[in-house]
Formats: C-alpha cells, sequence, structure tokens
C-alpha cells in the first residue's frame, strides 16, 4: 500500500509520521523548498489550553487532547515546549460572568489547569498587566512552541521510519478512475500512483481537493499582523495574555516566544476572495497591535523594541471548524482542511483522528510496524550548553567555535547539521538553527549562511536562494 500526503506543514507530517507506524510506503509533498513554511510558520505558536472552542466541534474534541500530546512529542522528536501558562483577562463583574461561561467550556473539553484569579494573585502573576484589569481565566497547561521546528522533526522521524519527502513539487493535478485515486501529478511532471491520498495542503485544500473531483468546503482566508520585539521586552511579560475572545477571534495578543521575545498580535481581517499570497502589512494593522499590546501591557510598544512586522494567513470554512473527511466522490481520499486556530495546538490529535478514526473507518488493514521507532537525535545548540561542554566540542571540532549568529550564538557546526538534515536555502538554516531570529534578523549572519551553503551543497553562490527558488540573493560577481 502506498500512501500520499499532500503539505508539509505541520498538520501533514505529523500525519506522515503518524502512517509511518504501519506497513505501508508513506510519501510527503511539499511544494515549497522546506517544510514548515506555509501557515505554520507565520503564526502565534501557541499551545491553547482549549477552554474557547465548542465542545460539540472537531476543535473542542482536539485541542485539548493535542495539549496535552505535545508532552510525548516533546520527548521524542526533541522539540521545545515551554509551558509558560496564559491568562485571560477581564474587567468588572460582567466580563466576569464572560470568563466564567470559558471556564465551564474548558471543563468540558477537559482543559487541565484552568481557574479564575482575582485581582490581588493577577498582580503577582503579571507585575506588567494594566490595572484596569480586575480578573483573569488562568490556564496552566497553555504554552508556546516552534512550530516549524515540529514539521521538519516530525518529517525527519518520518524518513528515519522508511517514508519519502518531495520538497519543491507542488501537485498540479490527478488523474481518478473506477471511484478512486490512481496518479498525483506534480509540477515537476512526476507522477506518483497512490492507493490512498490524505490532502493537507493548509490554504490550498479547496483547491487541491477540485483536482480529485471532490468537494471540500469553500476556503476563507484571514489575515493576521504581527509585530516581534526584542528580548528586552521579555521583562514586561511571563505568560500568554489574552483579552476576551470575540466572534472574530482570540483577540490581539502578548506573547512570550519560545527564543525570548515577544510577540503582538494578530490582528483578524477575512478577504473577500482568494488572495493565498497576500502577506503584506498595512500601517493600520501594525498601530492597531501596537495599540492593543500597550492596553494589556503598558510601555510594551515601545518602538526601540521593534524588530520586525510580517503577517500570516489562516483558512476557515464556514463552519468555522476544521474539515477532516473521506470524500464521498472518492474511496480513497481524505481532506484535511480548514485547519484554522487552534489547529496547531490540536495537530498531533489531528494526526491520530485522521489515521485513527478515518483511515480506520475505510476498507483498509492497517498492520502495525515491529520496528517503529518514534525517537530522533537531539541537535546541540552551543547556545543552551554548559561552557565546560561547549569547550569540548570545540576541542573535537573547531567548527563548533566558529559563530555565524551572533545574536543567538549560533555556531558553524550547527548550520552543517542543518544542512545535513535537508536545509536548502537560508531560511531552512534560519527556522532549524535561529540563526537569523535576533535583533539584527540576519543582517549579519545571513551571507555567512548563504556561502556554507554553497559550500556545503557544491554550489556557486549565485544558485543560492532564500526561501524559494524566486527568491535570489546574488546574481553573479560584481569583479573578477
Amino acid at each position: 500500500m502506498q500512501t500520499l500526503v499532500i503539505g508539509g506543514g505541520l498538520v501533514g507530517a505529523l500525519i506522515a509520521r503518524e502512517l509511518t507506524r504501519y506497513e505501508m510506503k508513506v510519501l510527503l509533498v511539499e511544494k515549497r523548498e522546506d517544510l514548515g513554511q506555509g501557515i505554520t510558520k507565520a503564526n502565534s505558536a501557541i499551545l491553547h489550553g482549549g477552554y474557547d472552542d465548542p465542545p460539540n466541534t472537531l476543535r473542542g474534541k482536539l485541542c485539548a487532547k493535542g495539549n496535552r500530546l505535545y508532552n510525548q512529542l516533546a520527548e521524542e522528536l526533541k522539540i521545545a515546549v515551554n509551558r509558560v501558562g496564559s491568562i485571560v483577562v477581564a474587567k468588572g463583574e460582567e466580563e466576569l460572568r464572560k470568563l466564567e461561561i470559558l471556564l465551564e467550556n474548558g471543563k468540558a473539553n477537559s482543559v487541565e489547569g484552568l481557574r479564575i484569579v482575582g485581582r490581588q494573585e493577577l498582580r503577582k502573576l503579571e507585575p506588567g498587566l494594566s490595572k484596569e484589569f480586575d480578573y483573569a481565566l488562568l490556564c496552566e497547561s497553555a504554552g508556546v512552541i516552534e512550530p516549524w521546528m515540529v514539521a521538519i522533526a516530525a518529517s525527519m522521524n518520518a524518513v528515519n521510519n522508511g517514508a519519502e519527502i518531495i520538497t519543491g513539487n507542488g501537485v498540479v493535478g490527478a488523474i481518478v478512475e473506477s471511484k478512486r485515486a490512481k496518479r498525483v501529478k506534480l509540477s515537476s511532471g512526476r507522477e506518483i500512483e497512490a492507493d490512498l491520498v490524505i490532502n493537507a495542503s493548509g490554504l490550498f485544500y479547496e483547491q487541491v481537493s477540485s483536482f480529485f473531483g471532490v468537494y471540500a468546503p469553500p476556503v476563507k482566508l484571514r489575515k493576521g499582523e504581527y509585530i516581534l520585539l526584542d528580548k528586552r521586552a521579555s521583562t514586561l511579560v511571563n505568560r500568554v495574555i489574552f483579552p476576551l475572545p470575540t466572534a472574530a477571534g482570540k483577540g490581539r495578543l502578548v506573547v512570550p516566544t519560545i527564543d525570548g521575545g515577544v510577540l503582538l498580535g494578530p490582528t483578524s481581517v477575512e478577504f473577500s476572495d482568494f488572495f493565498p499570497e497576500d502577506v503584506s502589512t498595512t500601517a493600520e494593522g501594525l498601530i492597531s497591535v501596537r495599540e492593543s499590546g500597550d492596553d494589556l501591557i503598558p510601555g510594551i510598544d515601545s518602538p526601540q523594541w521593534f524588530l520586525k512586522s510580517f503577517a500570516g494567513l489562516r483558512p476557515e470554512s464556514p463552519q468555522k471548524d476544521f474539515y477532516i473527511k473521506k470524500a464521498d466522490e472518492l474511496e480513497n481520499f481524505i481532506t484535511v482542511g480548514a485547519i484554522r486556530s487552534p489547529g496547531l495546538t490540536a495537530a498531533p490529535a489531528i494526526a491520530e483522528y485522521v489515521v485513527g478514526e478515518v483511515i480506520g473507518s475505510m476498507d483498509l488493514k492497517l498492520t502495525p510496524k515491529d520496528d517503529f521507532n518514534p525517537f530522533i537525535d537531539e541537535r546541540l545548540r552551543i547556545k543552551e550548553l554548559p561552557f565546560e561542554e561547549v569547550a569540548r566540542l570545540i576541542e573535537a571540532d573547531p567548527k563548533y567555535g566558529r559563530i555565524i549568529c551572533q545574536c543567538n550564538e549560533v555556531s558553524e557546526a550547527e548550520v552543517i547539521q542543518a544542512i545535513k538534515d535537508g536545509a536548502r536555502t537560508v531560511d531552512g538554516v534560519k527556522f532549524r538553527t535561529r540563526a537569523g531570529f535576533g535583533r539584527c534578523q540576519g543582517g549579519f549572519c545571513s551571507w555567512k549562511i548563504a556561502s556554507i551553503l554553497a559550500r556545503e551543497l557544491n554550489k556557486d553562490m549565485s544558485g543560492v536562494r532564500q526561501n524559494s527558488q524566486n527568491s535570489w540573493i546574488i546574481n553573479g560577481k560584481v569583479r573578477t
């Protein structure tokens, strides 16, 4: 049996990994040059508790479970999970009643570590919080992660267990016969035979389904704009801080990031049409992000802390729930679409649900492997190691002593390891090592990374790309 997973984001990579537990050939296809570079890389990176999602939805059923599964994933895939906790803040008795509704909803969803705190405890939890807030819903199980690293680590583990990963090669069509998907056409001209096709293509789930003549609910794109702050801003915030949620979403947040920075945002603007490449920011949106952050944590919008702004897109269906379903039109096609918030949190549970329940209900026999290995080897970060251990590493390999990224203290040896792990672009190295995520945002290290890529991949510098085939960095020499 050969199974094809379309989409190399967080959800697709975890599904592919889950499938490698069984006796089958697994292929994962991603149109971008690296994994986790779509929806996965541009979001709030929060592990939500699950108190905001209606209990009768897939979101409600899978969020809290996915949250708990990250403990196991952290151990197996060596990913960083920081359970900083979260608070939803409220003013006065009327808003307190809204917190109580969220609390009861969270209990119905089996959320752990959830309770309401008053003003006195709130001041101890978050000294920098605006004094206007009287209450908060505290969720101790909430946290932050690096979602792209989950996709990358899951794909590495899938490969270790026999999967094939194909990047830079998108799906452009399909051949369907007798109510079955037979072959999938890629942009390179390659065709892949498949006994089972799983469409986890993020923003493009509706488009990919149409290639197979399968219905999927129309995708509604919603854009969120963010501002990333320097690590110095982290002294003002301890937890993820939410305003009360509205119909438009969870609101504009203050989020401590996994590497010590702070994120403000996002906005929430629904597109009137399908514009999957529009990740532009606006003055209006960024001003609102700043003002909302300052409303929660006075002074956190200091311009001296601004590092960068960016925007991300998320796909929603009109039902505002995940759409995970075997196709009515075909016997061997599953759509995993409309993975809106809290899709990142629910992702491990989504993978289990797709394999255990959706595939499990089909006329397919899944035979577990005897030799499935859920673990990958940990990748070294010299910034996180004791001085004595770093000294030993440098003695064994001097490349550990050559610092490429000064901001985040990333060595040449770590960059080389990222390339061995599959990085083929500057961003591929950046997202695996954090080189370029610091205060200078790659201003000093990007050219060094590009040089190492050229050397290790045995190509000219003009062939090195930032993140995609069109994102060239240099196009030739300026002097000989």
